[in-house]
């Protein structure tokens, strides 16, 4: 062994030691970020808040790259500061980027800049270029889109809708005032635009999916669904689906996902699935939102469910209890603590799956209509998988509303049936383009409403629901589900699920309820049935009950979720004996396939069930084979 060797081994093995201990405790399949408003980084001015502030959050907390923000509600925050806590950052191991969120006063409404306003513009020309000059790298958060209507912009818009106009408008912007101006200053920047839930209205106020992740150099998404029944009313189920929805506008650029402390309240679990969601979606980065929050968010009694305590997926008391850091005793005090343990426990499954795989959704770019329907049927355990392209490589395609603004959406249709294929649409789609729908098969949604919660032999609700009439032509096309108020014993029954059989496949009407929450209101078995139909092209479909779904991967992994508040049973369905047995991904206990008969219309057929029984707001994840 010659000197020099020795030599380079005693260089390296003293850059080791040189290292942050915490550094060595990286995450392997994702990346975990903190971001820092504005407000935070200008405090970073002080020396002692900020080691402190790092210290409280680096020891309950595994982090790897952090965002420093430089603008938000008009603070621009000194360029010494910025250098100084960018700086600080740098030495802690971290990778360290910039951020900028482009409003005027969030406590008015989320106040935005007016962007045909020619002082605006400049402060936005202004912020990128200053931002720009610290870093190689920076993303936009939420809101870079434009709520304004002064009248400099009543102007502008002149004879254009809202939406065309703000469309037109914000890709000017990312390219004139923010993306031209950054490179400029410095040619290796990197501009990404952070794009928040509520995706389905996006181009109203100027977001452009069609356009912007090809504009901006990456994307992220935001996977914040918090309390469902706030302002936004985000299903659950948004977290995982809008990662994969993202990512197939442009494959590769989506950064990850971006989760806060909303809905905390609900119970720590409400948090945990947000993170666990993002990261089962296959994110590659998991952005924590904020660096506040992460200090100043306790750990209340009150955040411990009641169902804590029975053996659930994420463990309240672990997370709270204290444990050895470095060599130290750290007692958790802030939701920091919840994210590093979830994270970290989502770290080791991530490793285990494949890529995301599901029922393939067609979504025109910019389309209304049965808004966030695809996180709602997530719910009711159909893996989801949205595209804005028509696939034309599947045993079934899933078509709602917001496919009735493609002019050639029958031609689509009928090369997909032609074919042998399946498509299924919503009662949303039919009732907006029936004369369209009529070349397959002559059906009609009026305006007319029925109150049911009898659905015959598939069961009962304990809810009446009110639903579309779908009405169709007696012996042209067949009722699969029905259900009346009563449907036995009564005297009028409605379609739930229909079929109309054209060349050698099948038109399938899938009934949307008023309220699409009422989907999970649906029996469980006519659930079942739903996701039998529409699961073709997956290996397994789920029996049992809404608000558990399911989530499959091209390597013969799989995971089910449990969002109810109570222990729930269900099956794991395939084809007869195609697979034999699954094998829990976390123990490696093995649960054997049962045959077991269930009814197709008037005959019956076999399949194998693999049964499994899920606590409250838990996950078990499985290999197949």
């Amino acid at each position: 062994m010659t000197k020099n060797y020795l030599f380079r081994i005693g260089l390296c093995l003293m850059a080791c030691l040189m290292l942050p201990s915490y550094v060595v405790a990286k995450h392997n399949h994702f990346k975990v970020s903190v971001y820092v408003r504005a407000a935070e980084v200008q405090k970073m001015k002080d020396t002692q808040w900020l080691e402190s502030s790092w210290s409280a959050i680096s020891s309950q907390l595994d982090v790897d790259k952090i965002y420093l923000e430089t603008h938000r509600d008009l603070l621009i925050v000194d360029d010494a500061t910025i250098e100084k806590a960018k700086k600080f950052f740098l030495k802690q191991g971290l990778e360290v980027a910039g951020g900028i969120t482009y409003t005027i006063n969030e406590s008015n409404e989320f106040e935005t800049f007016c962007y045909s306003d020619p002082e605006h513009r400049k402060m936005v020309q202004k912020i990128a270029e200053t931002t720009a000059r610290h870093f190689d790298e920076f993303l936009l958060d939420d809101f870079f889109f434009t709520s304004c209507k002064s009248l400099v912009e009543v102007a502008a818009k002149g004879n254009m809708t809202w939406t065309e106009y703000r469309l037109q408008l914000m890709n000017d912007a990312a390219k004139n005032l923010v993306i031209g101006p950054a490179k400029a200053v410095n040619p290796k920047v990197k501009v990404i635009i952070k794009y928040p839930n509520w995706y389905d209205h996006f181009q109203g106020l100027g977001f452009n999916l069609e356009d912007g992740p090809k504009l901006f150099d990456g994307i992220w998404t935001g996977t914040e669904t918090r309390d469902p029944a706030s302002a936004q009313h985000l299903q659950n189920y948004l977290s995982y689906n809008i990662i994969r929805y993202f990512e197939n506008l442009r494959p590769g650029y989506n950064g990850g996902g971006w989760v806060d402390a909303g809905g905390i309240q609900m119970s720590m679990d409400r948090y945990a699935e947000q993170l666990h969601l993002t990261a089962i979606a296959k994110a590659r980065d998991v952005m924590l939102f904020a660096y506040h929050q992460l200090l100043d968010v306790a750990l209340r009694d009150e955040l411990r469910a009641p169902w804590q305590g029975t053996g659930t997926s994420w463990n309240y008391d672990e997370m709270r209890a204290p444990f050895v850091r470095d060599g130290k005793t750290v007692t958790p005090t802030t939701m920091a603590r919840i994210a590093d343990i979830t994270l970290r426990k989502a770290d080791i499954l991530v490793g285990k799956l494949g890529n995301p795989i599901g029922i393939k959704s067609y979504k025109l770019f910019h389309a209304l209509g049965e808004d966030f329907l695809q996180n709602y049927l997530g719910m009711i355990g159909l893996p989801m998988d949205m595209y804005s392209t028509f696939a034309n490589d599947q045993r079934i395609i899933l078509l709602t509303e917001q496919a009735a603004g493609d002019m050639d959406i029958m031609e689509k249709m009928k090369g997909q049936l032609k074919s042998g294929r399946d498509v299924i649409i919503t009662s949303g789609l039919l009732k907006a383009i029936p004369e369209i729908i009529a070349e397959v098969c002559e059906l009609r949604c009026s305006d007319l409403k029925a109150m049911v919660n009898d659905f015959g032999r598939y069961g009962q609700s304990s809810r009446d629901i009110l639903i579309p009439q779908v009405r169709y032509q007696t012996n042209d096309s067949w009722e699969v589900i029905s259900a009346g108020r009563p449907l036995t014993g009564g005297v009028s029954g409605f379609p739930i699920l229909h079929k109309a059989k054209y060349t050698d496949a099948y038109l399938y009407v899938l009934t949307i309820p008023d309220d699409m929450g009422q989907l999970y209101d649906y029996p469980a078995a006519a659930l079942t049935e739903i996701r039998r139909v529409m699961s073709q092209d997956l290996d397994f479909y789920l029996d049992g009950p809404a608000k558990v779904s399911l989530f499959l991967y091209d390597n013969h992994t799989l995971i089910v979720e449990n969002f109810n508040d109570e222990s729930v049973e269900v099956k794991l369905v395939c084809e007869p004996e195609k697979f034999r047995r699954i094998k829990n991904l976390e123990d490696n206990m093995t649960i054997e396939g049962k045959l077991e008969e269930y009814w197709v219309g008037w005959h019956k057929k076999n399949a194998t069930k693999f049964a499994v029984s899920l606590k409250p707001h838990s996950y078990m994840a499985f290999s197949y084979e």
